[in-house]
């Protein structure tokens, strides 16, 4: 049974609804732990106090905010807490806008939304609304002692919430200096339809089962090989592709392999036989005469 990370109530005008949250996501990633190479032990990492030596329990643990070099105002999680109780138990929507006005780029984590005893009715109420209306809640709300803008869309008849940066957190392109070369040129007429009859090429319905991470499956096979006895002989490192030397033959030679690509997915159709017609002389065309008949 999936387990709550938080439980708390959507907060629209007067009306709440009572939900958890629960995770949406689980990354798939390789992790390793740190090894002594001597000893084959694993690495421990301690809390230690430096001015004492001695290891600190983790209930005498507390936060600092750093002021200036090794001086710290100490902040306790009731501390935290009172300085806007509702804030930790609410997801309050502020406002109603269209999900093509988001730009991915703030988005950050995604959850699951499901409502709490006797809250059933008043979550699809939410649901069925924001459906018909077609729009996504833009709100914000308190985990792990930090306030996160949040959207909240109906997907499937389930709430997802996908908390966000705030606009302060997403840096500006235009302090990328390498940028700026890129005013100073121009695609012809030519290479701009060439690129976009490659993008046409490659245009399709999004799947996502059929993406797979292909190097954390590489990364296990090699750990199954090493952790069965294999000597494994590690590769020389790949050459960096050169940059193209001509942008259009590029183009020119993508579009080739896709369409190659595409013939050979593509069963050829099978030759139709040409259907039998008689002739004048009783023959049937293509075939050979009819035999005579025996007295």
């Amino acid at each position: 049974m999936a387990r709550a990370i938080w439980s708390g109530a959507i907060s629209f005008g007067l009306v709440n609804v009572p939900v958890k949250l629960f995770a949406a996501t689980s990354p798939k990633a390789v992790r390793f732990h740190q090894i002594s190479e001597k000893t084959g032990a694993r690495i421990r990492q301690k809390r230690v106090d430096p001015t004492t030596g001695d290891e600190v329990p983790y209930e005498e643990i507390v936060k600092g905010y750093e002021i200036t070099p090794d001086r710290y105002v100490l902040i306790t999680n009731e501390e935290l807490d009172a300085l806007d109780p509702k804030a930790t138990r609410t997801i309050d929507i502020e406002e109603f806008v269209d999900l093509a006005e988001i730009d991915p780029i703030y988005y950050d984590h995604s959850y699951y939304l499901a409502p709490t005893a006797g809250g059933a009715k008043a979550y699809r109420l939410l649901v069925d609304a924001m459906t018909e209306a077609g729009k996504v809640g833009i709100g914000r709300v308190v985990l792990r002692s930090k306030q996160q803008l949040c959207a909240l869309r109906p997907t499937g008849g389930v709430l997802t919430l996908s908390t966000m940066l705030f606009g302060d957190e997403v840096l500006p392109p235009d302090r990328l200096d390498e940028l700026d070369s890129v005013g100073e040129v121009e695609a012809s007429k030519r290479e701009l339809t060439m690129a976009q009859q490659l993008i046409d090429s490659l245009s399709t319905d999004f799947e996502p089962s059929k993406y797979h991470d292909d190097y954390r499956e590489r990364v296990l096979d090699l750990i199954e090989r090493k952790a069965a006895g294999e000597e494994i002989a590690v590769q020389p490192e790949a050459e960096e592709p050169a940059a193209a030397p001509d942008l259009m033959a590029a183009l020119e030679a993508s579009l080739a392999a896709v369409r190659s690509d595409d013939e050979e997915e593509t069963p050829a159709p099978k030759p139709k036989r040409r259907a039998a017609t008689s002739s004048g002389d009783g023959r049937r065309s293509g075939g050979k005469p009819p035999a005579k008949a025996k007295s």
